[in-house]
């Protein structure tokens, strides 16, 4: 069994501009915390795994082939660290399939291909759905503040991540931390 940490892409990992579907590689831009925040988490033994939802697929707006070369551009940018699996759902929000996060299955999918420990891995995201993910499919929760965090957390006073961190990079800090426990 490993341990793994499933990340959200947009506010988590890499800057979201409200309102834009992301599809251009160039228009990348990772958080400074990002690339230090993965390094210590692959050091400690953690396999990172990316899950995002890409709606604007199913909008029509572009097409998987563009969200592939935006991936490819930041599993690059994200070098020495690695993403071991980058899973996304292409579905919009009214198609009420079975993969769109806070649904577990993209996380389930990829617990059972990778036999992860979800008792000691983690989620962390920038989101309601985010949180609500990780709780089920048995992980610790990580709100990061970045974009959305600060918002949802006012927006749902019943959310209740495992820890609210204010970048990538003191979510990583404490999971190494909560780990050694």
């Amino acid at each position: 069994m490993i341990k793994a940490v499933f990340l959200d892409r947009d506010g988590t990992l890499i800057y979201e501009k409200p309102g834009v579907y992301l599809c251009d590689p160039k228009q990348v831009r990772l958080y400074k915390s990002t690339k230090p925040a993965l390094a210590l988490l692959c050091k400690d033994g953690f396999k990172l795994f990316m899950v995002s939802n890409q709606s604007g697929i199913g909008r029509g707006y572009f097409t998987e082939k563009e969200v592939n070369a935006v991936h490819a551009y930041l599993q690059k940018l994200l070098k020495p660290a690695r993403l071991e699996e980058i899973v996304f759902c292409p579905h919009a929000p009214n198609e009420h399939c079975a993969c769109r996060k806070p649904q577990p299955k993209m996380g389930l999918d990829l617990i059972k291909k990778y036999h992860i420990d979800t008792a000691n891995s983690y989620m962390i995201g920038d989101k309601k759905a985010d949180v609500e993910f990780g709780k089920a499919i048995g992980c610790k929760t990580i709100l990061v503040t970045t974009a959305n965090g600060k918002n949802h957390l006012k927006k749902y006073p019943q959310l209740h991540p495992n820890k609210i961190a204010t970048n990538l990079l003191n979510a990583a800090k404490f999971i190494v931390r909560d780990s050694k426990k």
